[in-house]
């Protein structure tokens, strides 16, 4: 029964009380309503809006360049040579144009098709919310042979625009710095950035992207610049892959309802890496478009292959699956007025796009196919692999089932289950090794965290077709441990556990197998990364002991920090110190394990996120792949940041 509230406490809620947020004020109040949070994430998305209306001009066709500086203090710096934001007094509003783009929301260009025919933004709270957002924003603008400058104060007019007098060409410069009161995050990665600033490289054709990092003693600079757009990314993207047709399939044309660019190539691995964008903003979660593509890549390889007698049986088929292991694919898509659904803007919604792009992947696909006989068959060929390979994963699965080895009934003989059943209070330590299994288990909390160990490294999924993957014991004990299935058969709300914890011993072979974890992960069951589900323990290197006081360190600064703490500045060669470097969880005992790893309260664990599918899916396929020489070249690069490595 719900009580009723007194008169006195009913007068409370009064007219008085309901809030007006002016201006920008709802942005700072609610921050991860326009920027998803205020962590790393939320950080980087800064940029990403500004840089947005830069693509945006580029795809209207009046900016050529774009440049991106991280400066030492962390601010940013974006500049184009668009046509420079507008600084004409608006006829309604009375103030410049960029005034209020910069402190009004849903104000811009991006709703007058006459300026923008296509474009990412579409809400007009981009620009405007970076100011909110920003301890300062500074904007520099060429326009019609003059030069103007406008500043703004954590989304206020710090100053009227103001112009500084006559300027050569056209362009807009934007610096910010993101504000200390808002993000609990303030550091920019470089890696983030620039994967990000690829890919709209890749996907405008001929534009030229830079990103330069002055923090380092060295600053850093990259350029990125595409002739080859899609195709030279489905290059980039197949990386340490054998191809099985050389040429990249690469078309793009015009329908009334969308601009659709596609280019594909098939290789000799097992996954199928699809990449969807629409108006340059990856739809990760598909859509219409997706939905295209595939029924027409199943329906035109299966369309040629009964015309030219590649086919057993005349009744034979091949599935969408089968069609679509080992291809490489991006789909890029410009839609007037898309549909996205939700503010994230990750699932198109038009249904008109869908048999836009059938019909176009359906023209194409056929006639390069009928081109290119020799690639056509050796394309069908593969699909008939990969269906006599599904047709004997059905069966090894069905053979599970009736064992109850891989969904409902026992679960794996060395699980070490927990209690509680609801998997929001529930984790799984995947452990290597059975000496630090049996230590987890001793240490663990019984109620709510169960233990999974596994011998040695298990299979390379990057490399293996499903029966292989199925027919690996330690993946059999992984997949009926979680619950969920496994590829298309995966359900995310089956899953047992909602933290998934890899637990590996810090040495090279602990790497390797945690690098294997994350591959099968990847590769097999994306969405528990997607979903936040997937962690990475974080053991210490180091115990650091002197008397009965020990103290642990979980990196070399922080071992030498409590050496200089416990001797008084008189470092390791004072009388009574002892230093043990942890190599394998095996050499914990159970209490230690606990409190420096399992412990709740006192554990620090690393969530996998996953900024960019393309970019992990490039990176996957380059360290695991069969190629060597792709691994070599990214061995040499990034030596340099090896900070632990077993000799």
């Amino acid at each position: 029964m719900v009580e009723k509230p007194t008169a006195s406490q009913d007068l409370e809620y009064t007219s008085g009380r309901i809030q007006v947020l002016k201006g920008l004020a709802a942005v700072r109040k609610r921050p991860g309503m326009y920027i998803g949070s205020t962590s790393s994430r939320g950080l980087h998305h800064l940029v990403y809006e500004v840089v947005d209306n830069s693509i945006d001009e580029a795809m209207a066709g009046h900016c050529t360049g774009i440049s991106v500086t991280v400066h030492e203090d962390n601010s940013i710096t974006v500049v184009d040579d668009g046509r420079g934001i507008p600084v004409d007094i608006h006829p309604t509003e009375g103030i410049p144009g960029v005034e209020l783009a910069m402190t009004t929301l849903h104000s811009g260009g991006k709703f007058d098709k006459d300026s923008y025919k296509v474009s990412g933004g579409l809400h007009g709270v981009g620009v405007s919310v970076v100011n909110a957002l920003s301890e300062w924003l500074e904007v520099e603008i060429w326009r019609d042979g003059r030069r103007w400058h406008h500043r703004f104060e954590r989304g206020d007019k710090a100053k009227d625009l103001e112009e500084l007098g006559p300027a050569d060409g056209s362009g807009t410069r934007i610096t910010f710095k993101p504000d200390p009161e808002i993000f609990t995050e303030l550091v920019y990665n470089f890696e983030t950035l620039s994967s990000r600033l690829r890919e709209q490289a890749f996907l405008n054709r001929g534009l030229e992207i830079r990103i330069r990092d002055e923090r380092p003693d060295e600053p850093v600079d990259e350029k990125f610049q595409y002739e080859g757009g899609l195709a030279e990314y489905v290059q980039y993207l197949r990386a340490g892959r054998h191809p099985v047709h050389e040429e990249v399939l690469f078309f793009e044309a015009q329908r009334p309802e969308a601009e659709v660019a596609l280019a594909l190539q098939y290789d000799t691995g097992f996954s199928e890496n699809t990449h969807t964008f629409v108006n340059n903003i990856n739809t990760h979660e598909g859509g219409t478009h997706v939905t295209g593509l595939k029924a027409a890549l199943t329906r035109t390889v299966n369309d040629y292959a009964k015309k030219n007698n590649l086919l057993k049986k005349a009744d034979e088929s091949l599935s969408g699956d089968d069609v679509r292991e080992g291809l490489t694919c991006v789909l890029s898509v410009r839609v007037m007025e898309p549909q996205f659904e939700g503010q994230t803007k990750t699932r198109l919604g038009n249904s008109e796009v869908r048999g836009a792009v059938e019909a176009v992947v359906n023209e194409h696909l056929a006639i390069w196919l009928e081109e290119n006989p020799k690639a056509a068959k050796a394309i069908i060929e593969k699909s008939l692999q990969a269906a006599r390979a599904r047709e004997a994963a059905r069966k090894a699965r069905d053979l599970a089932r009736k064992k109850n080895a891989l969904e409902g009934g026992v679960l794996p003989g060395k699980l070490a289950d927990c209690s509680l059943s609801d998997p929001t209070l529930t984790e799984i330590f995947i452990v290597e090794g059975d000496s630090a299994g049996g230590s987890a288990k001793q240490g663990r909390d019984r109620s709510f965290q169960a233990i999974l160990p596994i011998k040695g490294k298990i299979l390379n999924v990057e490399r293996a077709r499903i029966d292989k993957i199925l027919s690996n014991i330690e993946i059999r004990a992984i997949i009926t441990a979680l619950g969920a299935g496994i590829k298309d058969d995966f359900d995310l709300e089956s899953t047992r556990y909602n933290k998934i914890i890899i637990m590996t011993d810090a040495d090279v072979d602990g790497a390797h197998i945690r690098t294997l974890l994350l591959t099968f992960f990847f590769r097999q069951m994306r969405e528990l990364i997607d979903a936040g589900y997937v962690y990475i323990a974080q053991p210490p290197l180091y115990r650091v002991a002197k008397g009965k006081e020990a103290q642990y360190a979980y990196s070399e600064d922080e071992r030498q920090q409590i050496v200089r703490r416990l001797t008084n500045g008189k470092g390791e060669e004072a009388r009574g110190l002892n230093v043990q470097r942890y190599k394998g969880l095996g050499e914990m005992n159970p209490d230690q394990l606990w409190m420096t790893t399992m412990d709740p309260e006192s554990r620090t664990i690393l969530q996998v996120t996953m900024e960019s599918a393309a970019e992990a899916d490039s990176i996957f396929s380059r360290l695991m792949g069969e190629e060597v020489e792709p691994r070599r070249q990214f061995i040499e690069k990034n030596a340099r940041y090896v900070k632990n490595l077993d000799v």
